[in-house]
This record gives C-alpha cells, structure tokens and sequence, in this order.
C-alpha cells in the first residue's frame, strides 16, 4: 500500500480504573509509557511506532510525552477504540497494523520480528493463542484491508472496545495465524501493568536489571531471575487474566437480555392495546 509496510500502534490513555494514570507511572527513571515505546523501535521488522490514544484533555501529558519523543500521536475516540485505530492507520495505509498496549513495560521486541517473518502472505490476522506466553509480552498484527473490514462489520460494544474481537470471532470470514511462542511453559507468568501489584512487581523487576546496568534485558533474563526470587512471581500472581475483555462481553449480555426484554413487553403492549378495541 504505502512507503509502511508494518505499523505498530501503542494503545495508551491516562484514565484507568485499577491503577489511574498507569501509563505515566515511572519506572526506574522513565514512564511507563516511554519504556514501551523504546522497546517497540527495538524492532527491526516494524517501519514505524504511533502511539494512539483518545482525545480526552486528561491525555495531555500523553501528547507532550510523544512530542519530547518525537513519536507520532493519533488521538480518537474514547469508546470505539477499533475507530482510533483504523482512523490512525488509514492516515498510513500500511499493509499491517501491529497492536501494542502500553501496559506492556517488558515488551520483548525480538518476537514481533520473529512473528512478522513467520506470517504468511493471505494471513489477515496472526496473534498469540492464549495462555502461551506471559501476560504482559501480546501484540497482534492485522492486514490492513482485514482492519478496515472489522470496522465496517462490528456492531457490538465489545467488537468496537476490543480492536480484534470481531475478526477472531468470524475465522470463516478471515484468515487467521496463531503464532508459536518459543519458550513453552511460562504462560502463568503476568507481567503486565494493570493493578497496583503489578507496578509493585514490575519495579522490582526493573531494579534489578538496571542496577546491573541492561536496561533492555529479554524474556528468557526474566524468566530466569524469576526463577531465583519466587516471592517476586507471588506479589502479582493471584490476579485473573483478561478481566476487561470479560467486562465487555458481560456488558453485551446485559444490552442484549435489556433489548430483548423491552422487545418482549413492548409486543405484550401492543397485543393488549389491540385486544382492547375489539368489542
């Protein structure tokens, strides 16, 4: 399509239930925000990073960030993130769009390549699977044709909320690709920045590294200092993974036992009303 063949958009905004302003928390020195963006251009494989947010004035310091980055923002809807995010891309019109949250401060770029080589050519979607790598390391890449279809085609909040709900549910309509993480066995692991005891965990782990002076350590450095300090793993481990999307999906249900109920007593209504004239 254009001179961009692999874009990747960081999905950040202040506000946050569980832990507000997470993404401008600081780690050892530098946002959090600001140690997703630096591993992401760590890629070899990705052309370009843009980190989407939402065009709340809260998200201000988001936009100054990037600015002293010289990273480029889109801000778009709040709601309707799979609108942020084709709006973003269309400006582009890359042939893939990588989604990256910035809750993600241990981001290991190196998969991303692997991921990007390992993508076949009529593939619209490639993603993780579930469970088979550490919460917190996800990315996904779209085709950009199959983004602008999920936008044209999703209807329910949930679709719009979470940018790759709709083409995950319909594999009759797209071609999917679930990419084989390499390291088996560490899909327990939770390294994302959600809840308060998560940055706790991911303070500790960044201490460490930093104070040996590798600022950008990989996966397997992780997996192996956690393997010495189990009462790391534990501050963090008891939280349930996906607790969003499970938020989104409950909340489809209810609009839709809601609709169906007034439907329901709205046809009761009119069989009443039109009994009521017969005499």
């Amino acid at each position: 399509m254009g001179d961009v063949k692999n874009l990747v958009l960081i999905q950040a905004r202040v506000g946050s239930s569980r832990l507000p302003g997470k993404v401008l928390k600081d780690i050892c020195g530098k946002t959090d925000l600001q140690r997703v963006i630096e591993r992401v251009r760590r890629s070899k494989k990705s052309d370009e990073a843009m980190v989407v947010t939402s065009i709340e004035k809260e998200n201000l310091p988001i936009v100054r960030l990037c600015a002293e980055l010289g990273v480029r923002l889109f801000a778009g809807s709040q709601e309707d993130v799979l609108d942020r995010y084709y709006q973003a891309a269309k400006l582009i019109r890359p042939d893939h769009v990588i989604r990256v949250t910035a809750d993600c401060p241990m981001f290991d770029w190196r998969y991303l390549d692997q991921a990007i080589d390992a993508m076949k050519k009529d593939t619209d979607y490639l993603w993780m699977g579930e469970d088979a790598f550490p919460d917190g390391l996800d990315f996904e890449i779209i085709g950009f044709h199959a983004l602008k279809k999920a936008w044209a085609e999703a209807r329910l909040a949930s679709e719009r909320e979470h940018v790759t709900l709709y083409i995950k549910k319909h594999p009759e309509r797209f071609r999917l690709q679930i990419f084989d993480f390499p390291i088996k066995g560490i899909g327990h692991y939770r390294w994302t920045l959600d809840e308060p005891r998560d940055y706790e965990f991911i303070q500790a782990v960044y201490s460490h590294f930093m104070d040996m002076g590798k600022e950008f350590f990989v996966t397997e450095d992780i997996v192996g200092y956690l393997g010495e300090r189990p009462e790391i793993v534990s501050i963090n481990s008891e939280i349930k993974r996906n607790e969003g999307l499970e938020k989104s999906m409950k909340h489809d249900r209810i609009l839709a036992e809601r609709q169906e109920s007034e439907a329901m007593w709205d046809g009761c209504d009119k069989h009443q009303k039109g009994s009521g004239n017969i005499q």
